[in-house]
């Protein structure tokens, strides 16, 4: 649900549509590889007017750790990010000599002071879906939020030189 939401923020604003050419989500354990998303995630999208995401569930490989942001939703699947990368680097001599790029892996409700987890809805009925939903459009505008001052203050400096 909230890659859904963060595409449909980012297709919604150019400037964040611009900079932002892709976007992805797997898990990191493979319980529902090669599912669609829950009924009652898509339905709660489409109340909220995201109705043209489709997905496959996938589990997170190494190759995924080279986006510039990896989110997780949970403190424990936070842990798991970082042992895979920290595994990675350990088996990739050439990725430790040559200072290979690697995401920056953190809470997806983590920024501007905060660091939430974001809910299991699996387990609270439609309702844990629609707070699941909530979750994720603040902690995607709150993201996308970081971002465009981020990317403000770099052309700002920019200009400055």
């Amino acid at each position: 649900m909230a890659e859904a939401v963060f595409r449909s923020l980012v297709q919604s604003h150019p400037a964040l549509s611009a900079k932002i050419s892709r976007i992805d989500s797997a898990g990191t354990c493979d319980y529902h590889s090669g599912d669609s998303p829950d009924p009652r995630t898509m339905s709660t999208l489409r109340s909220h007017g995201v109705k043209s995401y489709k997905h496959v569930a996938r589990k997170i490989t190494a190759s995924d750790l080279q986006f510039d942001y990896i989110f997780a939703m949970d403190r424990s699947n936070l842990r798991d990010l970082q042992r895979l990368q920290n595994n990675a680097l350990e088996r990739d001599a050439t990725l430790r000599q040559s200072g290979g790029k690697l995401g920056q892996i953190r809470l997806f409700g983590e920024g501007r002071g905060g660091d939430e987890q974001v809910g299991d809805p699996y387990y609270g009925g439609q309702h844990g879906f629609e707070e699941c939903y909530a979750q994720a459009e603040r902690f995607a505008r709150g993201f996308a939020g970081e971002l465009c001052e981020r990317w403000d203050e770099e052309a700002n400096e920019e200009e400055g030189k």
